[in-house]
């Protein structure tokens, strides 16, 4: 059988191979795209790249591409909670009246190839894409270009769908299991020393067995900073201690998949420290702290990142369930006077920072992991010099 590929269906070909084997971008489904593909890079300075064979034979229909492109890109933003949006848009088949030299189209730029060397006229595309002009040296043509393309394409397809497996499979979540045992178990030795195990406990059974309060309720006394962590596993009473292990249960288990055993235990503790850290900053009154909402926000946190990294999977599940919880919970934290909402909101703000400290799993490089690292450390920073120095 002989195939033979158009010039247009070539460089299409050649350049879908780049942008997905070499720079690591992945296919946007789009419902109506006709004689165009849509490629999309998280991390990528041109976060999308389009490529349209479509014919425009006038700068007129060029003008309308443009406006339904921007239109589309609108959309792709929000999916992808990014507020700027940097695409490059690559025409192979320009007609020859059409001009995008004097063109402006607000973040999109546009480059004209009829074949593959044109894309050394446009510096921006040489400049984040350096070695782009090495997809003209394939020596294969026709059926054997089309084999050699696809198979290439379908192997990064498939390394990607591993990948994507891995991260999704289901996993026995022991580390949800363990803080949800020790939440209990310290509710019982709380609930047998004040003798009641249905109203609220006594703050001073609470405080002896490690509840958070103000620093100088510690007497100043550093060692007492061990409440930033027992007081995560203290809860006030039964009713309190029922709604957040049933939030950690559904929550936890996820998470505990997305990241791994290790990460998800440094972004349970740690979102509970810095919740707490941002109560002890901010909160003047005397004091009793105790609970896992803090930390359980900070696995909300810990979601929002995770799944600006997987938005291919899980950007309608933020956007519609997990971002109106957090926003409900925050709410009612701000309404409900016993409730200690800087715990929520530092726990928030840690789970989002830890997550980038630790990284996700095939999407953070070490740079982003560096940033969060860097970042934890002066918001941490920051709670310390709040508490102990001002």
């Amino acid at each position: 059988m002989n195939i033979t590929l158009s010039k247009n269906d070539e460089i299409v070909m050649k350049l879908l191979h780049y942008f997905i084997t070499i720079e690591g971008y992945s296919p946007v489904v789009l419902h109506g795209a006709k004689d165009e593909i849509w490629l999309e890079k998280s991390d990528a300075d041109y976060k999308i790249v389009r490529i349209v064979s479509n014919y425009i034979h006038n700068n007129e229909q060029l003008d309308f591409d443009m406006f339904r492109t921007k239109q589309i890109l609108k959309k792709i933003k929000r999916k992808m909670f990014s507020l700027k949006m940097e695409a490059l848009s690559i025409f192979v088949n320009l007609g020859d009246s059409v001009d995008i030299s004097e063109k402006e189209y607000d973040n999109i730029k546009c480059a004209d190839v009829k074949e593959i060397k044109d894309l050394s006229k446009y510096s921006f595309i040489i400049n984040e894409f350096p070695n782009i002009l090495e997809v003209e040296n394939s020596n294969e043509e026709g059926l054997a270009l089309f084999i050699k393309l696809t198979d290439d394409i379908n192997k990064k397809n498939f390394e990607e769908t591993k990948k994507a497996e891995d991260v999704f499979s289901k996993k026995t979540p022991i580390m949800t299991y363990i803080f949800m045992a020790i939440c209990f178990v310290m509710f019982i030795l709380c609930a047998l020393a004040s003798g009641d195990f249905i109203n609220d406990l006594d703050p001073n059974i609470l405080y002896n067995y490690g509840a958070l309060v103000n620093f100088k309720e510690m007497g100043n006394n550093y060692i007492e900073l061990y409440r930033l962590v027992t007081s995560i596993f203290l809860h006030g009473g039964l009713l309190h201690l029922i709604c957040n292990m049933y939030s950690l249960y559904i929550i936890g288990p996820q998470l505990e998949s997305f990241f791994g055993k290790v990460k998800y235990t440094i972004i349970f503790i740690g979102s509970g420290i810095i919740g707490n850290l941002l109560s002890m900053a901010f909160l003047q009154d005397t004091y009793v702290s105790v609970g896992a909402s803090g930390a359980i926000f900070g696995l909300l946190g810990a979601l929002l990142y995770f799944g600006y990294h997987y938005r291919v999977y899980l950007s309608g599940v933020i956007r519609s369930q997990i971002i109106p919880l957090i926003i409900l919970n925050l709410i009612i934290g701000f309404i409900a006077t016993s409730i200690n909402n800087l715990a929520h909101i530092g726990g928030l703000i840690g789970g989002v920072l830890v997550s980038m400290a630790v990284g996700v799993k095939y999407k953070s490089n070490k740079s982003d992991i560096i940033n969060g690292i860097i970042m934890t450390l002066i918001f941490v920073g920051f709670l310390i010099y709040m508490i102990f120095f001002r």
